[in-house]
């Protein structure tokens, strides 16, 4: 059974920074990719940031220079590093993985205030 769970999302004020990681119940390694997405009621659900087995990461552009993705394979972690947050960046982020099939976390709300 493929678990996913996150953690670290909260409120915090336009200007800061938050840390969310996300732990895999499995090596992640087995995965050809995992990474980041967010969801807003009412729109699409995006990527925000991508981590690939050959060492590729994909940043979204409205997260490019602001976040980070620290990946531990040897603790099965992939953590979202997140700076100089935005009211826009507000969302429930959910960490998925792919291998013939997504898995996904529940997700863990960040809320930005102006």
């Amino acid at each position: 059974q493929v678990q996913l769970v996150e953690s670290g999302g909260d409120l915090v004020q336009a200007g800061g920074s938050l840390r969310l990681a996300c732990a895999a119940s499995v090596n992640i390694s087995s995965f050809n990719h995992i990474g980041w997405f967010r969801q807003v009621p009412g729109k699409e659900r995006e990527v925000v940031i991508m981590t690939y087995l050959n060492g590729m990461v994909v940043t979204s552009n409205t997260a490019k220079g602001r976040f980070t993705a620290i990946r531990d394979n040897t603790k099965n972690t992939v953590d979202l590093q997140m700076l100089s947050l935005e009211p826009e960046d507000t969302a429930l982020y959910l960490c998925a993985a792919y291998q013939q099939t997504w898995y996904w976390g529940r997700g863990t709300q960040v809320t930005v205030s102006s």
